[in-house]
């Protein structure tokens, strides 16, 4: 008989036992508590009244702070999430151009609970001029250009999406000499900005379509424009469609009436090849067509 109270003891045992060790063990996160006193700030740098956007660097300086918070989430708007555990971040948009981005921080407390803040920027983003170009158009501070006139398709046209002259493409030193006498001056400021100023002597050549555009009523001819002095340039990225195949995929805008060395009526250039002594320039005039024109540098 006491061996089999021994048996059933033992059975017991290895039942409590097994109870035991199938008890679901028991976690703890602590209380839920949200931060409180949640606060967002965000500088803009190089916001002053001349520049509201700020300096073009596309810096912004957020500063987000709270009463128990453990670490921060921040959304900066522009498809980029960051875990900022002090909260506070310089961030560097990127997007060239100016943009509206919201920002907003997910402050985190104990056992995950969350306080939420949001706040708007426009930031402006100056577009990063490719150092080749810089250095090409500007030789590192001032440069003169002429027309190529020597070179084959220096002036010519063609349809829309195409990327070369091929309905015509001027000879060499066939052109109208109001268009050969031009001198336009490529220029570099301490920021980095880049600046044209045309001296037409008086005269700028302009395709009929354009005459208008420019004050004038007329066919192809030479015309009295006023080149408007100096001009920063507006430079990004290409917007024609081309292909590294057929261009620097780099374009830029002359502010005023547009003209470089002859108007279209367009006033936006794309660089299709660059050299330290050569430009190569496509623009689409108020015609509907792509036009072209080479510049060299000044002998």
């Amino acid at each position: 008989m006491r061996k089999q109270f021994k048996i059933y003891g033992m059975i017991l045992l290895a039942a409590l036992v097994f109870i035991s060790g199938c008890k679901k063990t028991s976690y703890s996160f602590g209380d839920l508590k949200a931060p409180e006193g949640l606060s967002l700030s965000a500088t803009i740098v190089g916001m002053d009244a001349s520049n509201p956007n700020g300096n073009g660097t596309g810096f912004v300086n957020i500063n987000a702070a709270s009463t128990g918070a453990l670490t921060y989430n921040i959304d900066f708007g522009d498809g980029v999430t960051k875990v900022v555990p002090s909260g506070v971040i310089a961030y560097k948009y990127a997007n060239p151009g100016t943009a509206d981005y919201t920002i907003t921080v997910n402050a985190v407390g104990t056992g995950g609970a969350i306080s939420t803040i949001s706040k708007r920027v426009r930031v402006f983003v100056a577009f990063e001029i490719p150092a080749n170009i810089v250095s090409a158009l500007t030789n590192g501070s001032s440069r003169i250009w002429v027309t190529d006139k020597d070179a084959n398709g220096h002036f010519g046209v063609g349809p829309a999406n195409e990327f070369s002259p091929i309905w015509y493409a001027a000879g060499p030193n066939t052109r109208e000499p109001c268009a050969y006498d031009d001198e336009i001056t490529f220029s570099k400021d301490a920021a980095g900005r880049i600046f044209m100023n045309l001296d037409n002597k008086g005269q700028s050549f302009s395709i009929g379509a354009a005459s208008a555009f420019y004050g004038f009523g007329g066919a192809d001819n030479c015309y009295g424009v006023i080149p408007g002095g100096n001009k920063q340039l507006i430079f990004q990225n290409a917007t024609s469609g081309s292909t590294p195949a057929n261009s620097t995929q780099i374009q830029f805008t002359v502010p005023g009436n547009g003209i470089i060395n002859f108007g279209t009526g367009g006033v936006t250039y794309e660089i299709l090849a660059i050299t330290p002594t050569t430009v190569s320039l496509r623009n689409i005039g108020i015609d509907g067509n792509s036009w072209y024109q080479k510049l060299k540098v000044k002998p």
